[in-house]
Formats: C-alpha cells, structure tokens, sequence
C-alpha cells in the first residue's frame, strides 16, 4: 500500500482545503485527480478505463457515434448532454457509470507506484460527476478495496501478473465474465489489459483474477527468461577503441622528360646533323 500511503495524505488535505482544480499524481500508473470545492468530480488514470471506454464497449454508443456526439458538443471530453439527448443513456444510468469508473481509476492509482503529487489550478475543472464524491469516503473506499484484494488466496496487482487459461475440461457453470476471462488472457495481457479489452472495472478483473487462480481455472504464464550478461573481472573497464588515422596519401609521380644532349636543339634548327 506504499502508493495509497503517499497519495492519501495530499488528497486528504485537497479536501481539507476546499481545493478545486487538479491533484496529479506521478508515478505508475500515475493520473489526475479532479475536484470542485474539495470535492473528487472525475478521475483519470491510464491504469483503469473510463466511462468513455466502458459505454462503447457495452455497446449502447458505437465509435463513430461518439465521435458525432463530441462535434456536436464542440469538442467537449465528456458530452453527457448530447448521450442524453439521444437516448443513449439515461441521466441515472451516466452518473453510476461516471461514479463507478471515479472509484475504479482511484484504485488502480493507489495500488500502483506513487512518486509524488502536484497541485495544479486550471480555470474550470473538468467534472463528470456533477455532484462529486468526498475525499473521505473515496480513500476509504480504496483502501477496503486494497485491503480486499489482499486477503485473496491468491492476490495479484493490476500490472504484474500475466495469466493464462489452464488446459482442462469445464462444465457450463462459469460466470459471463469468467468466459470472458477465458478468452482473452493468452500470457500477455495483465489484469489491466483485460480490464479494457472487455470493457470491466480494473478491481473488478483484478478480484476475479485473483479468485480464479485459487479455483485452478488460471494460471500465471512464466516470465521471460533475462539474458545472461556476463560480468567483467575486478578491476577491468570497458575502453572505447578509436579507429587508427588513415594513412596519408603517396606524393603524385611526375613523368619525367628525356633529357636532350646539350646542343641538340641548336644543330637541328641550323641543319646541322648530330
């Protein structure tokens, strides 16, 4: 809980200030914590996805219709009015998806690498949840969460663990999500990679995750190999070697004339033979 150890205090005090504008938080996966009168009205973290990813892959909003949607709203990073307008979703049906990806993000930052964070006041904070959610019962929330996810058999992290499907025959009582699962953990993907590839909650992957390793329906892939490098004896240092001077080039040779005896020009033009 190292990361929630160092981000908790200066979200604390965010509240305690009645600060509006951003809390970014360096570090992996790191991300920005918006708040309106110390208040936390949207979060965003490379590490979770956000409610933009988790409507268009429950499939109410197609790519190109967002995109349509954001142009209608000139541009705007979050057009709640136009997905209403549309029917796409309800005004109740928004502020729980809002809500729901504010908690997610802040998780996966807390259970990630904190570095640092950095208080930063823009003229208009960018807000999803209208209403907004108290610091207090937003660090609560994530550290029952970490709490949670450490109590598990078998605990894993949002961005370590790799799983893969274990070879065995299963009868048809998986859950949706655990088919889900299944399908696309190949060795490569973390918890977080599944997360957005099926559109669910990053706590909620990482949890079930977690569940279906002690329930022998995952296991974790093997991780590469490192190269073996081998070390240099004591003492020794690598040296750069620079490339000899090239070697100057010959003189040019100059054809030499043959050399007239003496006289020989003067008897030629006088007739006189040598």
């Amino acid at each position: 809980m190292s990361g929630y150890a160092i981000l908790a205090p200066a979200l604390a005090e965010c509240g305690r200030d009645e600060f509006s504008g951003e809390l970014r938080v360096a570090g992996t996966p790191g991300g920005i914590f918006h708040l309106r009168d110390g208040r936390v009205v949207a979060v965003e973290s490379p590490g979770a996805p956000g409610p933009e990813a988790l409507l268009l892959r429950s499939g109410r909003v197609s790519g190109e219709q967002w995109a349509e949607l954001v142009r209608e709203s000139g541009g705007s990073r979050w057009p709640a009015t136009a997905l209403i307008a549309h029917g796409y979703a309800g005004s109740a049906q928004l502020r729980v998806v809002c809500m729901m990806a504010l908690h997610d993000a802040a998780f996966a930052i807390a259970a990630g690498r904190v570095d640092g964070c950095e208080r930063v006041a823009p003229a208009e904070p960018f807000a999803q949840v209208a209403l907004g959610e108290t610091v207090a019962r937003l660090l609560q929330d994530t550290a029952r969460r970490l709490a949670a996810l450490a109590l598990l058999p078998h605990p894993v992290h949002p961005d370590r663990e790799r799983p893969v499907p274990v070879p065995v025959a299963r009868d048809g009582r998986l859950t949706v999500l655990q088919h889900e699962l299944l399908a696309h953990a190949d060795g490569r993907r973390t918890a977080r990679d599944l997360a957005f590839r099926i559109g669910r909650g990053v706590y909620t992957v990482t949890v079930e995750v977690a569940r279906m390793l002690g329930d022998g329906l995952l296991v974790c892939a093997e991780p590469p190999a490192p190269i073996p490098v081998r070390a240099l004896p004591e003492g020794h240092r690598l040296q750069q070697r620079t490339p000899p001077p090239p070697e100057p080039a010959p003189p040019p040779t100059r054809t030499a004339l043959p050399r007239r005896k003496p006289g020989s020009f003067f008897r030629l033009r006088n007739g006189i033979p040598k």
